[in-house]
């Protein structure tokens, strides 16, 4: 199990993670916005524009993705249950939490998981 201390460190990364998130969101969102108010003047310019704008609409359904998980992540700190795996609610190892924050399973549990969704 993780130290109090230990989880106050992985919810300080969480929170700054979030608020990073939280900025790239909305500079990317203004830029997609500029980008509709462009006047594109030929197909080139319109083909870079959609190419562009069809990146950065993955990258925010990715970075979406990510806030939600690290919000479910924080509520398991007040929870008591941060850094236990949801399936064979076992711990999961520090050295995962530390690549991963939001990690929600052990290596073991991730693989299974993983297999089942392909």
């Amino acid at each position: 199990m993780l130290t109090k201390q230990e989880m106050e460190e992985f919810k300080e990364k969480l929170l700054e993670r979030r608020a990073q998130i939280e900025r790239n969101l909305e500079g990317t969102t203004l830029e997609m916005k500029e980008m509709r108010n462009l006047e594109l003047n030929d197909e080139g310019d319109y083909a870079a524009a959609s190419a562009e704008t069809i990146v950065d609409s993955a990258i925010l359904e990715q970075q979406r993705k990510e806030l939600a998980e690290i919000d479910l992540a924080l509520d398991k700190i007040k929870n008591g249950t941060y850094g236990i795996c949801e399936m064979c609610e076992e711990p999961i190892g520090k050295a995962r939490l530390e690549v991963k924050n939001f990690a929600r399973f052990c290596i073991v549990c991730r693989e299974i998981n993983e297999k089942e969704e392909q």
